[in-house]
């Protein structure tokens, strides 16, 4: 192990002990803190001060800048402390904006100025706005910036996708959402959350037989008691994934790169759709839901709001010479799931639409980092459906592309005309782990350079068996992470929950492909070396 990740596993001990053992009650209900770094003092008891339960977490680390987020559970103001050490020794403090109820009391800064190639030590604290002189706890966390030059050192960028789905949610009695702590062990520079970060149609009960005759017990809030239609039921459901502490431990520990898919909002969800018939809605309008949604899902991570367009999901993080992230929205711009076989581009046919696309060419054009990640909410090549319509971009039919391929074909022959190398491809969605090669020599559609595309996840929810492969990409799979003819949605309980690495030697500029399960082990690996 590196210095940088020594150095970053002590700290996490050390304030995984603070936060087990660090308050104390005294006579008369005052506390005795010892908050890291300084010494004990007396302060307020616990009901007047700020909360900052939710923990902290930081994301969308790009150069030398970073946000960090937390939440309160009272109008407070943000104060962040950050250095490189773990003693804090030279901190700098930055006062951050107030977290307020049209915030749901969440707040984030925007760090900039870090230096390059170091690990960062925070901390948090919230600053009562009633009283002034009271402030929360402080809550600690850590993450890795870029390096800019000199002698650089390995990048690791893990992912997963799919938390709280299909019934199954924070259990206690079972551990909790323990592949968030199997991922924190791993040590990874960055995650990236591909999608289905919340499951707000997905209402919980408090007790599920399982197969084997145990009960799956869940921890209910109100809002996960029914399918989320009000802003504050969405923003529940993603304060409830914050209640489990592994999520919590783990969100301190590594940058995050987030992105969404539809169960933020509502199953195979697309702008234009009304919902009909027979449902457990009483607001119809899926772009209402889906905005109250998105404003939801931007207050509860760590991303960084374009100047532009702040409701802008799609964005891009250079994690130094060797990484850089590129983030699809495969739902804000999509048309509507049809049959998928239209013969043009259209509106009707798009997912990512023009101006995504228009960005991201001129963003992998422009890209200097040897290896170019595409995080993407939804598989390239495996057949997703929606009754009998398309859910995702295959269309079945193993020809040339039509509907929703078109667009995915003309980036991909981008790609191979400006000789863009490197290209890797990382995705969720599907509820199992695989490895897929796209090559034209098996392809319908041929144009293109071959490349890989890893899945992974879930990384709590249902597991599911594999979907069908459709050939118009040439996709070929090299693994497959869930035995065939499994039962669908199998409980986190059998341990089928899934995440993924891709590691580059900072000495050769190779990447390694890792597939894991839920006890860390690796299930799949392979070595891709950097095209020059």
């Amino acid at each position: 192990m590196n210095k940088v990740g020594q150095t970053r596993r002590a700290f996490l001990r050390r304030a995984a002990g603070i936060a087990a053992s660090g308050v104390g009650t005294l006579a008369g209900g005052r506390t005795l803190l010892a908050g890291f770094g300084q010494a004990p003092a007396i302060v307020t008891a616990e009901s007047a001060r700020p909360s900052a339960a939710f923990g902290v977490t930081a994301g969308d680390v790009d150069g030398d800048r970073a946000i960090v987020w937390s939440r309160t559970d009272r109008a407070a103001r943000l104060i962040v402390e950050y250095a490189t050490t773990e003693s804090f020794k030279d901190v700098r403090r930055v006062v951050g904006p107030a977290a307020l109820e049209s915030s749901d009391f969440t707040a984030r800064v925007d760090l900039s100025g870090l230096p390059a190639g170091q690990r960062i030590f925070y901390r948090v604290t919230f600053q009562s706005l009633h009283d002034l002189g009271v402030s929360s706890e402080p809550m600690v966390g850590t993450f890795t910036t870029p390096q800019v030059g000199g002698t650089l050192r390995d990048v690791t960028v893990a992912w997963t996708a799919d938390t709280v789905g299909q019934g199954w949610g924070i259990n206690a009695a079972m551990g909790g959402m323990r592949l968030y702590e199997t991922m924190r062990t791993a040590g990874a520079d960055v995650f990236v959350h591909t999608g289905d970060t919340i499951y707000a149609d997905g209402p919980l009960l408090a007790e599920v037989k399982l197969d084997d005759g145990r009960v799956w017990r869940n921890l209910v809030t109100p809002e996960k008691s029914k399918v989320a239609e009000t802003l504050d039921e969405f923003r529940g459901n993603h304060r409830y994934n914050l209640l489990d502490e592994h999520v919590r431990r783990f969100n301190a520990s590594v940058s995050q790169f987030v992105i969404w898919d539809d169960h933020e909002v509502l199953n195979n969800w697309y702008p234009t759709e009304v919902i009909t018939g027979e449902s457990p809605y009483t607001e119809r309008s899926v772009a209402l839901l889906a905005a109250r949604a998105k404003r939801a899902f931007m207050e509860y991570t760590p991303m960084r709001p374009d100047a532009i367009d702040p409701e802008r999901i799609y964005r891009a993080s250079r994690f130094g010479p060797l990484v850089e992230i590129l983030g699809f929205d495969m739902r804000s711009y999509r048309g509507p799931n049809t049959t998928n076989r239209q013969a043009t581009l259209s509106e009707e046919s798009a997912i990512l639409g023009g101006p995504q696309v228009e960005w991201l060419t001129r963003r992998l054009r422009g890209s200097t980092a040897t290896w170019k990640v595409i995080a993407s909410d939804m598989p390239l090549g495996l057949t997703v459906i929606d009754g009998p319509l398309f859910e995702a971009v295959a269309n079945g039919d193993q020809g040339p592309p039509l509907g929703r391929e078109l667009e995915i074909a003309a980036l991909l022959k981008f790609i191979r005309d400006q000789r863009i190398r490197n290209v890797v491809f990382v995705t969720g969605d599907v509820h199992y782990c695989a490895a897929h090669h796209y090559d034209p020599v098996r392809a319908a559609f041929t144009d293109f350079r071959p490349f890989w595309e890893f899945v992974a996840g879930p990384a709590h929810a249902g597991t599911f068996g594999p979907a069908r492969l459709d050939k118009t990409f040439g996709p070929e799979v090299k693994f497959l992470g869930v035995p065939a003819g499994m039962k669908p949605n199998r409980p986190p309980s059998e341990g089928l929950q899934f995440f993924g690495t891709l590691k580059v030697d900072a000495r050769t500029r190779a990447l390694t492909a890792k597939l894991r399960n839920l006890a860390g082990e690796t299930l799949f690996s392979v070595e891709l070396p950097a095209e020059r």
